[in-house]
């Protein structure tokens, strides 16, 4: 079995994502420039499971997009719960607004546009859940930001990995190739971290669970 065999075969073992979402999915496909940045149908229910999982009262997600897996994560929100997501593009600010309204979500996720960096640090919470899924260079900036600010026993959970599978490749990575250099060093240093236990899960573009401890 190939690998889109493999794929097609566990989505469609997976429960469908639920018609909103399935629309988001397609406008964010047939409306972006990027829409592989997308989490999509599989990954989303994960995110969805692992929510209900952990039925969280603060969650945080660095990088919005159009609001997939923000609205994925809220699914499993305690009934005072709430998630703040940040994104960076201010252009796909009423695009995201739109569907967290139609999900009847507006009191409860909250949207910041901006540099994540910046943001987090004003952000006065313990998260229970995090979720990473911005620019891949910063990955550890990200960590290392956020890390201290989820309780002991939360969970963080990072986004693309494997990086299109660049991460498992034997030879050198060329120096102009910064992305793929930063995941991989990410990588090595979450296993490494006493701080922390880790799962990677070769899912779509490879997702990592992370606990702390």
């Amino acid at each position: 079995m190939d690998s889109e065999e493999f794929f097609r075969y566990a989505d469609q073992h997976t429960t469908p994502e639920p018609p909103l979402l399935a629309r988001l999915n397609r406008e964010t496909h047939v409306q972006t420039l990027m829409p592989r940045m997308l989490s999509g149908h599989a990954q989303g229910r994960l995110l969805s499971m692992l929510s209900h999982m952990v039925r969280p009262r603060r969650v945080l997600e660095l990088g919005t997009f159009t609001g997939y897996a923000a609205l994925c994560l809220a699914e499993g929100l305690a009934d005072d719960g709430e998630l703040h997501t940040i994104e960076f593009n201010p252009e796909l600010e009423s695009r995201i607004r739109r569907y967290v309204a139609e999900a009847g979500l507006t009191g409860q996720l909250h949207l910041h546009i901006g540099a994540a960096a910046e943001i987090v640090p004003r952000l006065r919470e313990t998260w229970d859940l995090v979720f990473i899924d911005a620019d891949k260079i910063n990955n550890d900036t990200y960590y290392e930001l956020v890390l201290p600010q989820v309780r002991t026993g939360g969970f963080l959970l990072i986004d693309n990995v494997l990086w299109g599978g660049k991460v498992v490749e034997s030879y050198p990575i060329k120096s102009s190739d910064k992305d793929t250099y930063a995941v991989r060093a990410f990588n090595d240093k979450v296993h490494a971290d006493p701080r922390v236990e880790n799962v990677f899960l070769p899912l779509r573009d490879g997702l990592l669970l992370v606990r702390k401890l």
